[in-house]
């Protein structure tokens, strides 16, 4: 009797129209992911046929967003506001479907597993839980490079001084960086609602106030996450954010504190055979920016410094956009892990 051919997965997008939702259709729409389905979801939708998408160069109905939208799907992604999310993502889990959480949402719930795919996600084609949530951007990017450096040499601590950018803040935070960089270009005066204060040609520290339900200051709940990712082991590590005057990607000084001896040489061939990094070409002076490197789906490193003050320390200058390695490509690898065919 010939072995029983696995079905191919259904999946649906709720919030198509995010910075979130738009990469993730993305990133699906180029891979080669085996799809019976993929159906494209929103609240804001009250009548059906009354708005299209698009997904690999078909026009797709984007649909009306009721709980019956779950029925028969294998998963879902969660990518609209946070009550909607959070709504949805536990209607999923009462009626057979998956959901991945790629904005934030669940982040904070201890229940929920917060995967980064390639350090620990062995587990999930397994225990197949019915949601997961993507880390922050940056806790993506620093838990690949903290995870490679201490598979490769063990590590101590880290301080990691992270550079986020306007895209954090969704649509809103592009358009009123781009109106306060036309308005002070101009000698005009810019407004900020968005932001605490103007952004375009400065730096702002993020507010250090504790947020909702606890949460603590932005770059506590970055290190949280990575110290959830990395689990038991992980190293002491401190992050501080700096609103940066970019549309995308996350900037991040880090340095870090080596369990042994080891040269600079030694880190980068430790990066350079891992596959989700890029580094800096030898005698190359383009540097390292997020202008280079805004839509690329690697980790970006420019020159490895040796730290001559602290032995066995080094500084590592690290670019990754927010939306392909910090959001859609780990939510790519999420699912293929929860549903791809074995």
């Amino acid at each position: 009797m010939a072995p029983t051919k696995p079905r191919k997965p259904r999946l649906a997008l709720i919030g198509p129209d995010t910075l979130r939702g738009k990469e993730i259709l993305s990133v699906l729409s180029a891979k080669k992911f085996p799809l019976a389905s993929f159906e494209l979801f929103d609240p804001d939708v009250e009548e059906e046929y009354s708005k299209l998408g698009q997904f690999r160069d078909e026009a797709k109905v984007v649909h009306a967003l009721t709980p019956a939208a779950l029925e028969g799907l294998d998963l879902v992604f969660l990518a609209s506001d946070a009550a909607t999310n959070l709504r949805y993502g536990r209607l999923a889990a009462g009626r057979g479907c998956r959901a991945v959480d790629l904005s934030g949402t669940f982040n904070a719930d201890e229940a929920v597993p917060l995967v980064v795919a390639g350090i620990n996600d062995a587990g999930l084609r397994t225990a197949r839980p019915p949601l997961v949530a993507n880390p922050h951007p940056a806790a993506i990017v620093l838990a690949h490079v903290l995870s490679a450096l201490r598979d490769g040499f063990g590590l101590a601590r880290a301080v990691a001084v992270v550079l986020e950018p306007a895209s954090a803040y969704a649509e809103e935070g592009i358009r009123e960086l781009a109106e306060q960089s036309t308005a002070l270009l101009g000698s005009g005066s810019a407004c900020a609602r968005v932001f605490p204060a103007s952004l375009a040609f400065n730096l702002l520290a993020r507010p250090e106030r504790s947020g909702a339900k606890g949460a603590g200051r932005p770059g506590s709940r970055i290190a949280a996450e990575v110290r959830r990712v990395l689990g038991p082991g992980s190293p002491a590590l401190a992050v501080s954010v700096i609103l940066a005057p970019v549309f995308h990607t996350y900037s991040i000084m880090t340095h870090v504190e080596l369990g042994r001896a080891a040269s600079a040489a030694a880190l980068k061939d430790r990066f350079q055979a891992d596959g989700r990094f890029r580094l800096q070409a030898p005698g190359d002076e383009k540097p390292v920016s997020p202008t280079a490197v805004a839509g690329q789906d690697r980790i970006h490193l420019g020159d490895i410094q040796k730290d001559p003050g602290a032995p066995g320390s080094f500084w590592l200058w690290a670019v990754a956009d927010n939306l392909t390695v910090g959001s859609a490509l780990n939510a790519y690898g999420i699912a293929r892990a929860l549903v791809g065919r074995a």
